[in-house]
């Protein structure tokens, strides 16, 4: 059965929770949602899930839902299915698994009417900085939570760590990290020997990189981390405030996605020759995010062996924070920052901490 939804304001006592994208996240979500259900998790009923194309009640049977909606056909209507019909309600909850700017629009949406958002979507407050200022005054004004523990590092405690320390009256002097598991997995195992367009392949068949990986290599994923990260660090920054280097030649750049998987080879001559310089300097590549009060970055950099942020392995993320709590040694939080199914946990964990 499909059916749309339409935002209603009126107050319910047994919130129903929503799943917005069945791609990859999303069926990890699904998986997992029902193995805490199974365990015997008090779960607001899954209520109903859509992707671009269709929107399918769940009655109890997600998994044919999920199916459904990944075997529905594309729509000719430019109106998302979710957007009108089937009433969200105050103290329901919206899980948003997708990388949508459009479903990022209608974030502040949901919560000024009292609808929770939960999401692994970074472009609601790691998108253009007006959009993240209304989420945060939807928030407030309304009562609604956002949960965005699985946007940056996928549900380590680092958002969490971060905004405590703000609370707390700490002032952040300098974030700087491995923030995306797809390019700490990338750089851990590159070896220079073979070539890296191969390592990028096995990357995105591992599910570690976005399906067009461009994403990732040119540095665009961890910009809009970097931009969560400051934003809740006090510091308003722009996307334009972030400087980038991208590992992407602009010839690869312009290239159409089917086309990708041929021309990958583009990565190989450049990304050999930094390898060389850093291996004859006994240092390391690895793929930064950095912001202070002055300056925000993300780029490829040679670290010494022994630096802090070279530890870790696979797709851990490596983000050290400096502070006046911690101005010489920093805090670190590390852990798997990449995978459907560690966002996955991160997004059931923001939506049993508001179900709570």
């Amino acid at each position: 059965m499909s059916t749309v939804v339409r935002l209603a304001t009126a107050s319910r006592t047994a919130p129903k929770l929503a799943l917005l994208g069945t791609g990859v996240v999303g069926s990890a979500f699904v998986a997992r949602y029902e193995r805490l259900q199974a365990s015997g998790l008090p779960l607001p009923p899954l209520a109903w899930l859509a992707n671009s194309r269709a929107l399918h009640a769940c009655d109890g049977a997600a998994r044919q839902a999920l199916d459904d909606a990944n075997r529905a056909p594309a729509r000719a209507d430019d109106l998302p299915p979710w957007a009108e019909g089937e009433a969200l309600r105050a103290g329901d909850i919206v899980v948003d698994a997708t990388a949508s700017e459009t479903v990022a629009d209608w974030h502040a949406e949901w919560l000024s009417r009292g609808v929770h958002v939960v999401t692994a979507n970074k472009l609601g407050v790691g998108g253009p900085l007006p959009r993240a200022q209304a989420i945060v005054r939807a928030c407030a004004d309304a009562g609604a939570r956002y949960g965005d523990a699985a946007t940056v590092g996928a549900g380590l405690p680092l958002l969490r760590s971060l905004r405590a320390l703000v609370a707390g009256g700490d002032r952040i002097h300098r974030v700087e990290g491995v923030l995306s598991g797809s390019l700490a997995w990338l750089f851990n195992h590159y070896d220079g020997m073979r070539a890296f367009s191969g390592f990028v392949r096995q990357a995105r068949q591992a599910g570690y990189t976005e399906p067009d990986p461009r994403l990732d290599l040119s540095g665009e994923d961890v910009r809009r981390k970097l931009l969560i990260l400051a934003r809740a660090a006090g510091l308003p920054l722009q996307p334009a405030d972030v400087r980038v280097d991208s590992l992407v030649p602009a010839e690869l750049a312009a290239l159409p996605l089917p086309e990708l998987d041929a021309a990958l080879a583009q990565l190989d001559a450049p990304l050999a020759a930094r390898f060389r310089d850093a291996y004859r300097n006994g240092a390391r590549l690895r793929f930064l995010g950095r912001f202070d009060a002055e300056r925000a970055s993300v780029g490829l950099q040679a670290l010494p062996a022994d630096h802090p942020l070279c530890g870790g392995g696979g797709t851990d993320n490596r983000v050290a924070i400096y502070s006046d709590r911690y101005p010489e040694q920093p805090l670190v939080v590390q852990g798997p920052g990449a995978g459907a199914e560690v966002t996955a946990a991160a997004l059931l964990d923001d939506v049993l901490a508001i179900a709570g």
